[in-house]
């Protein structure tokens, strides 16, 4: 059996925040139980290494986050831990369950737009110096790059009130002192299942629409043949511009759990719009051998999206990279 690098774990789908680079689902708001987190675990127990406790919702809300990370971390699992971090007044009993990284993500003040920066920073940070000095790996992110990002300079002040400057620089960030690091990324860009079936139902509509045209021109006037062909090898070259190759490790090397239990293809399929069974019902054998699944690893290996969502997905762009982008300092 193939171990799978991640799963992505929905613990609660509600979030206390509205930042605007985050999509909105429209499923109905949920948490996991202690008994169905413990039946999801148990049901890859062995087959994945790294339990992320996110995708959508703020695991933080959850009250049992403490419990879940223990539960999992007995199992075996290396959890990580993906938080807003605007709920740091709940961080002491965390410190006594710690996962194995935490990442903060710093860009959601400013996309809110709430409180004071400088006690955010506070919180955070007393809150990622102790966990860091436990030997838990603690990220801070701004993933803002080309979007809200005019508060980033003040908060590496703030940060190097904490860990003076000179910090050692990485290709993606910087090393602020042992196990714990800031990241820089451009703002995130979700994939979007519904758009992209608009824009291919509005090409194949032109398309149609065109050759209706050409088909009445044609009998009007037969020596609009040249014409004709003329259009047709434009039609067909935009089409080939709008065809891209792709590549994911979905389903192979990542899989996404959301808060009722449904297992889908990665992260970034935030309202379950790939759902291929239910973990809580399924083993995850069954639904990995299913056709829908075996159709999407079939298609990724001839670099081919077939479903809408993974088609509208630029981190499943062949040869895309989406680390290392240039800095504000």
């Amino acid at each position: 059996m193939n171990s799978i690098d991640r799963c992505y774990i929905e613990i609660t789908n509600v979030c206390n925040l509205n930042c605007h680079f985050c999509p909105k689902h429209t499923r109905a708001k949920r948490q996991l139980t202690l008994q169905e987190f413990d039946t999801l675990t148990e049901r890859i127990r062995g087959r994945v290494v790294f339990l992320y406790f996110h995708l959508m919702g703020e695991p933080m809300l959850h009250p049992l986050l403490p419990d879940f990370i223990r539960m999992a971390r007995e199992k075996g699992f290396r959890t990580v831990l993906t938080s807003n971090g605007t709920l740091m007044q709940r961080a002491p009993e965390l410190l006594l369950s710690l996962p194995h990284k935490i990442q903060l993500s710093l860009h959601s003040h400013e996309s809110n737009g709430k409180g004071i920066l400088k006690e955010y920073i506070d919180e955070v940070m007393q809150f990622a110096m102790p966990a860091a000095e436990q030997d838990t790996c603690v990220v801070l992110r701004l993933w803002n790059q080309g979007g809200m990002e005019s508060e980033n300079a003040e908060v590496m002040r703030l940060l190097a009130t904490y860990v003076p400057q000179p910090w050692h620089e990485r290709p993606d960030g910087f090393r602020l002192c042992t196990n714990l690091y800031l990241e820089f990324d451009r703002k995130f860009q979700w994939p979007d299942a519904k758009n992209n079936e608009d824009e291919n139902e509005t090409l194949r509509y032109e398309n149609e629409n065109e050759n209706e045209d050409e088909d009445e021109n044609e009998d009007a006037n037969p020596n609009n043949q040249t014409a004709k062909q003329r259009n047709n090898e434009t039609t067909k070259q935009r089409n080939n511009e709008t065809t891209n190759q792709y590549f994911c490790k979905a389903l192979r090397k990542q899989i996404g759990v959301l808060a009722d239990g449904s297992l889908v293809p990665c992260c970034l399929d935030h309202n379950g719009d790939v759902v291929l069974g239910n973990l809580l019902e399924q083993s995850l054998d069954d639904i990995l051998s299913s056709p829908r699944a075996q159709a999407l690893i079939e298609g990724f290996h001839r670099h081919a999206a077939v479903e809408p969502l993974c088609q509208s997905c630029e981190s499943a762009l062949l040869n895309n990279s989406f680390r290392g982008k240039a800095r504000k300092q």
